[in-house]
């Protein structure tokens, strides 16, 4: 999981810190005291507002550097990370008031060796920003003091963990924990609701494909996998047909799930043996898998990464799957082109058609114009993946020489935009639209007052690269 964590009263002793200071400092002033308990430290004494915050300004930076930890931050931290967690550290100290607090806040996390995987600062009177970027990170868990912090990341669906303080403790509205050790025990025994999903895959046709299956397995954090089904592809050029490329794609899958050491068992089922264009009309394993998944489950995710034709021939065999289905599709090019002659698109036009015109919840993403922005290099790949287990070394000789196009050191992995996309939607920019008509000669023809679909217009290839090489070179025994 990815863990977020604040540092001031969550890593550090910050609220002891200033409380002690103030009252040393009330003593050089006017020996008041604290006048009232119930508000916090800064409204504590009967300083003028203009007196407490010079002295604030003057005397915070000094300050944080005085800062304990935690009792046990740096030693349950450490067990999170050996378990698999990633570590964001994200503060608000990114506010104005310290001379450089990115190198400030290093040192103080090494002088108390407290790891982590990525420090982000943040300002501390946005609260907002700080949420932002916990969904940005595809943060699961967010731990803070901050009530509003809590409040911000619970608007966007992401659990929070309110660490507990005197000024905060009266909150209702959220877990609360009050130690490092609490916080260890649950997020061990934190089970997110995973996203039930189906990969519909024709996985010899190219190499992107077997990039993508393992991009899937590598997130099961995220994704319950529920099937893997072959969709058809043939290639007349190549003499090869759909009844070859099938049983290919079939040992292939089976290949890449062993690298992962993935069970198979009741998970890979065969598809199409022909397009619906061509009159293709049969129930065969897929499909009856695509069905009786999208019926038990409340809501499936069909992530189809090849011709539609399995996904239209279940949406027509049951409609009912409807509306208990979202199909996120690669297929087709941007509506900046003024055709869809590409190889998911123009396989089975007519299953493009169907699951189009069926209403259910579609996301388009292009690939001309889209999703070629994945380009990348063998020698990129080598960079990141090379020797670091033998799936990566079998992807990049894949990615070198797929079999079909000959040696190439540079190509487009299409088929990862797809899983990435669920994975972090914000890696992504989209377009509801009115679900365009499609013309005999395969272009859109855009409309005004049809159902919506979500048309995928940008792609944030660098954050989708960075998980994906994150995860894939991960140890497969993890």
């Amino acid at each position: 999981m990815n863990i977020g964590v604040d540092i001031d009263n969550v890593l550090s002793n910050f609220n002891e810190t200033l409380l002690n200071d103030y009252i040393k400092h009330d003593k050089s002033l006017r020996n008041s005291g604290i006048i009232n308990k119930d508000v916090y430290i800064r409204k504590m004494f009967d300083w003028s507002e203009e007196e407490e915050k010079q002295y604030y300004k003057e005397n915070i930076e000094r300050l944080v550097n005085l800062l304990k930890p935690i009792k046990d931050c740096s030693k349950y931290i450490k067990k999170l990370k050996n378990n698999g967690n990633y570590i964001y550290i994200i503060s608000g100290r990114n506010n104005g008031e310290y001379f450089n607090p990115y190198n400030m806040t290093i040192k103080w996390l090494k002088k108390y060796n407290i790891e982590y995987d990525e420090l982000i600062l943040t300002n501390a009177y946005n609260h907002q920003e700080k949420a932002d970027i916990c969904v940005e990170k595809n943060i699961d868990i967010m731990i803070d003091d901050s009530v509003n912090v809590c409040f911000k990341c619970f608007e966007k669906g992401i659990k929070s963990l309110l660490f507990n303080t005197e000024y905060n403790k009266k909150e209702t509205r959220f877990t609360i924990v009050n130690n490092w050790k609490d916080i260890y025990n649950y997020v061990n025994n934190y089970k997110k609701e995973r996203i039930n999903v189906i990969l519909d895959t024709d996985t010899y046709n190219e190499c992107d494909d077997q990039f993508a299956l393992a991009y899937m397995i590598k997130s099961q954090d995220i994704f319950n996998i529920e099937a893997i089904t072959i969709a058809p592809y043939s290639h007349k050029e190549r003499n090869e047909n759909i009844i070859d490329g099938q049983e290919k794609s079939y040992n292939e899958i089976l290949k890449i799930c062993n690298y992962l050491k993935f069970n198979t068992e009741n998970k890979v089922f065969k598809g199409a043996k022909d397009y619906i264009c061509n009159g293709y009309d049969e129930t065969n394993d897929a499909v009856n898998k695509i069905i009786e998944i999208a019926l038990k489950n409340d809501k499936t995710c069909v992530m189809s990464i090849g011709a539609i034709t399995n996904i239209a021939l279940a949406i027509k065999k049951e409609p009912e799957i409807i509306k208990k289905i979202e199909v996120i599709w690669l297929g087709g090019n941007s509506l900046l082109q003024n055709n869809n002659l590409e190889f998911n698109f123009k396989q089975d036009i007519n299953a493009v058609k169907m699951v189009f015109e069926s209403k259910v919840k579609l996301t388009v993403i292009p690939c001309k114009n889209v999703a070629s922005d994945l380009i990348t290099s063998v020698y990129e790949l080598e960079h990141y993946l090379k020797d670091k287990n033998k799936l990566c070394n079998y992807l990049i000789n894949k990615f070198y020489n797929d079999g079909y196009h000959g040696i190439q050191e540079r190509r487009v992995i299409w088929d990862i935009s797809v899983i990435a996309y669920m994975i972090n939607k914000t890696w992504f920019t989209s377009l509801d639209i009115s679900c365009p008509n499609i013309k005999d000669d395969t272009s859109y023809e855009l409309t005004t007052n049809n159902h919506k679909i979500t048309m995928i217009n940008y792609i944030d290839a660098n954050k989708v690269y960075t998980d994906l090489f994150k995860k894939l070179g991960e140890n497969n025994e993890n």
